[in-house]
Formats: structure tokens, C-alpha cells, sequence
């Protein structure tokens, strides 16, 4: 018996106790039409370089906020919900005013090369994210970049970097029941797809769809790509995983090559012609982290220190939840980590991963599909609902834990919900968005989300936002300008040898 068989079930009050969590939320602004917001992101925001919380994703408008670490789920949630508060203050009351865009898939886009890339200043390190995202555009399109999400991160006191990539391994295997449960990007622009080859169906107006989609940004038009197809990461070891990416990191990547690192005229293209340009590049549904030091790559932050938490990125928006989570989903994710890191994690394959990756397709596309059936471990095949099932039963002790540790009965009732809604495929959040497009707006997920997004707008609005809230936030953004000015007045080395010494970090 391993000895993580053995903590099943042992884990201590104080260690279920000791949990922490943050949330970092993606959110495109978008124009009252529904249409992208072409506009710089706010100054009265501050800098999209240095500031804490309030920050921008990969193209300039495209909103992340970032909570700090907290120990009780209400409290991250508050602080998110005021950081979108604060954005709504800064963004005005004007009926004119932009929105925060609700939904994971992208309002109203222009031509691809229109999309504007994130702007982070001209310090070395500000002008190397936005050359990133400039090679990101021109490896993948700068569409798909525009796709939005929640990022969950998750830690417990303790806990072994042996043992959170077991429990990566574990949830890589089941993160199919989570796109069940919480998908609600069944349907998208038309925008989206324009010029692209895709197997999506007409709805409505301007509007494209597959009936039993859950989360088509998880899907084969999200972030996916036939580079990234060719990588088969293992998550067997840290040190497993550091050489896999190690490798794509440095290995040339011919398409890339042809493209170059700069043009004629001397404007970068990319970072690098690499598979990946830097480690944030390798899109997977579940990440092992740690927190950084200035200028440190963190691959050489993980392989020196260890995982400190897991960063999951497999979940959509909610589009009727003001803050796109809901306090019951984010328990439930609890319940669900907790399982995956309790459980015996076998090693991966690479004939795994290839599974895994089928899997993640099928559900993402065809999850409420009767009778779905998915790839097993072991090769064979298994009701997506009947597997479903047994992982939920799987959970119980874990609820149990969680509630005991906590007070009360929210665990338990989390995990409860999810057992109804995996029973009952229409309450499911990508049935609901289909539902509310066909009974209100035609058809059209544009005018859906666009109404969405106004609802929540003016929710947010209406909280209180009292002088000392919004003191705190214009002195933040204040230090954020000094902080990124600071940068750029110290450095002295020029960008191209910058570019070199931060990308030869890959190499050690």
C-alpha cells in the first residue's frame, strides 16, 4: 500500500482547515452592441503591469482579476466581487459605458489582426509580455486568445509536490465530470469561427452552436493547437514534467522557424521560434504552481522550491452568476480536489494522455449526449453518467470531511447539487444558456450574453461602494503607475539582450 493510499481519509481538522484559495477571473469589455471594446485599459485602473489585482490577459481588452490567498470562500468571493465593483466605478454609469463581457466565448470581434495585444509599458519585461502575445497571435490566431475563464487556485497545508501531481494525474482523468457540471460555452459568435474550418452547426442570428456542447472553449476550437498536439507532458514526477517542457521550451519548432523571431522592418514576431516561447504557452486544463521571484522563470522556481498549489483552468464562466462563480461551485471544487489528492494515482501513459485528451473533446462537445461513452484508463470504454456517478459517491467522505472541518452543511449540499445535476442534463449551465437564447433572444448568443452582460452591470452598480473602497483602489492603481515607472527607470540592459539572458533561463 503507497503511502498516499494511507491518507485517505486521514486528513486532520487543522489541514482541512488550512485550505487556501484564490481566483483569477478573465473578462473581455465589450461596447453596449455587444461588439469588442477596441479602447486602452483604463488608466484609473493602473498599471496592467504592476498592479495586484487588476490586470489585463492577452489582448488590451481583455480584464483578469486576481484575488489575494484566503482561507474561507466567502471571503475570496467578497474580494472579487468588490474588484469587479471597482471596475464597474472606473468604467462609468453612461449608457455608452463598456461591460464586462459575461460569457467564456467572445462577444463581437473584428478582424483578427484589429484585436489589440496587451500594452504593458516600455521596460524590458513590459515589452517582453506584449512580444509574447504577439507571437501567440501569430501562432494561433489572436481570436482564440480572446476566450475567458476562471482560474482556481488550490492549496492544502502539507501536501507533497509528489503528491499534488498525483492528484494532477487524478484530475486530468476525471476533469471531464467538471465540464459536465459547470460548461457554459455550448454556443459562440459566428465571429469566431469566420474563415476557420469547424464542425459547429447554424443557430440564429449570426450564432453557432452544437446541441449537446458543454464548453466549447475546451473544445477543438479553444486552446488547442497541432503543435501543442504533438506534446505528451507526464505528470509522473516534477522532474518528468520540468524535462517535458524543458524540451518544448528549447526544441525549434520548424513552422515557428519560418516565421522568425523579427521582421524586415525589425519588429518582433515572437520570442522565440521554439515550440513554446515560455512556459505559460503550454495550455492544459490543470496547472502545478508556485509563486515567482522578479525575473525568475518558474519552471526554475518549481524544480528549485516545489509546487506550492495547483492553478485550475478548465472552468467557464457562469454567465448567471454576477461574478462568474457561484459560492456552491467553488466548494464543490473543493470536494473534488480533495478526492483527486485522497485518492491512488496510477502513473500516466502516453496512450493515456492521448485518451485524456479524447475524452476532454467529446465532453466539451457532445457532454450532454445520451449514452456518451468515454475511454478508461485500462483501454476500454464507460458511460460518461455512470462514471460520473461513482466519482460523486467517491466524494462523500470528502464533503463530510470538509463540513466537519468547517461547520455546517454547504460541503455536503455542494456535493448534492452536482448529483442532481448530473441526473438531470437541463439544469446544467450549457442547457440553460441554449434554453434562455431560445425562449428570449432568438436564437442569438450575442443579444443573450449582451443582455446578460447589462444585468450584471447593473447588479454590480447597485452594491455599496463607499469613499474608503474606493480610496483603496485609487491608491492602489496610483502605486501600480509609480511601481511600473520604477521598473522602467531601472533598467539598462537593451531589449535584445534581454530577450536572450531571460529566455537562456529555459536552458539550465
Amino acid at each position: 500500500m503507497s503511502d498516499r493510499t494511507k491518507r485517505v481519509g486521514a486528513f486532520t481538522g487543522p489541514e482541512l482547515s488550512g485550505i487556501r484559495r484564490g481566483i483569477e477571473k478573465e473578462s473581455l469589455r465589450s461596447l453596449p452592441n455587444g461588439m469588442l471594446a477596441l479602447t486602452p485599459h483604463p488608466l484609473a485602473l493602473g498599471s496592467a503591469l504592476t498592479h495586484p489585482h487588476i490586470t489585463t490577459d492577452y489582448c488590451e481588452s481583455q480584464v483578469e482579476l486576481i484575488t489575494g490567498v484566503h482561507a474561507g470562500v466567502e471571503t475570496c468571493l467578497q474580494e472579487l466581487t468588490e474588484l469587479h465593483q471597482a471596475v464597474y466605478q472606473t468604467l462609468g454609469t453612461a449608457a455608452d459605458a463598456e461591460r464586462l463581457w459575461v460569457d467564456s466565448m467572445p462577444c463581437g470581434l473584428p478582424t483578427d489582426e484589429t484585436i489589440p495585444l496587451g500594452r504593458y509599458g516600455k521596460s524590458n519585461i513590459g515589452r517582453l509580455k506584449s512580444v509574447y502575445r504577439m507571437g501567440l497571435g501569430q501562432r494561433y490566431g489572436r481570436r482564440m486568445q480572446t476566450i475567458s475563464g476562471i482560474h482556481y487556485n488550490w492549496s492544502m497545508p502539507g501536501v507533497t509536490s509528489e503528491e499534488y501531481f498525483g492528484l494532477i494525474r487524478n484530475f486530468r482523468r476525471h476533469s471531464f465530470l467538471l465540464l459536465y457540471l459547470f460548461g457554459a460555452s455550448p454556443a459562440l459568435c459566428s465571429s469566431f469561427v469566420k474563415g476557420r474550418k469547424h464542425q459547429l452547426q447554424r443557430l440564429g442570428n449570426h450564432t453557432n452552436y452544437l446541441p449537446h456542447a458543454t464548453s466549447l472553449r475546451m473544445g477543438r476550437l479553444g486552446y488547442q493547437s497541432d503543435a501543442q498536439a504533438s506534446l505528451s507532458v507526464s505528470y509522473n514526477s516534477l522532474e518528468s514534467y520540468a524535462a517535458s517542457l524543458q524540451d518544448a521550451l528549447t526544441r525549434p519548432y520548424p513552422p515557428y522557424e519560418a516565421i522568425g523571431i523579427r521582421n524586415p522592418g525589425g519588429d518582433y514576431n515572437q520570442l522565440s521560434t521554439s515550440l513554446l516561447q515560455i512556459e505559460n504557452e503550454f495550455y492544459g486544463s490543470i496547472r502545478p504552481k508556485r509563486v515567482i521571484r522578479p525575473g525568475e522563470r518558474p519552471l526554475n522556481a518549481l524544480r528549485e522550491r516545489g509546487v506550492e498549489y495547483v492553478e485550475v483552468r478548465c472552468m467557464d464562466l457562469d454567465p448567471f452568476e454576477p461574478i462568474g462563480i457561484a459560492a456552491q461551485t467553488v466548494r464543490f471544487l473543493d470536494v473534488f480536489l480533495l478526492h483527486c489528492l485522497s485518492s491512488d494515482s496510477q502513473p500516466d501513459s502516453v496512450a493515456e494522455i492521448s485518451a485524456l485528451g479524447r475524452n476532454q473533446h467529446k465532453v466539451a462537445e457532445h457532454g450532454r449526449e445520451p449514452l456518451l461513452q468515454l475511454e478508461c484508463p485500462d483501454g476500454g470504454m464507460r458511460a460518461m453518467h455512470e462514471w460520473g456517478q461513482a466519482l460523486l459517491a467517491e466524494c462523500e467522505p470528502m464533503a463530510a470531511a470538509l463540513d466537519a472541518a468547517h461547520g455546517g452543511q454547504q460541503y455536503g449540499e455542494a456535493l448534492a447539487a452536482a448529483k442532481q445535476r448530473l441526473d438531470q442534463p437541463h439544469t446544467t449551465p450549457s442547457a440553460r444558456v441554449l434554453k434562455a437564447m431560445a425562449d428570449d433572444f432568438g436564437d442569438c448568443f450575442v443579444d443573450f450574453a449582451r443582455l446578460q452582460s447589462e444585468r450584471t452591470r447593473q447588479q454590480l452598480l447597485a452594491m455599496p461602494f463607499d469613499p474608503a473602497m474606493a480610496e483603496r483602489f485609487a491608491r492602489m492603481a496610483q502605486q501600480s503607475h509609480t511601481a511600473q515607472a520604477d521598473i522602467e527607470a531601472l533598467d539598462s540592459l537593451p531589449f535584445e539582450a534581454f530577450r536572450q539572458q531571460y529566455l537562456s533561463a529555459a536552458a539550465v
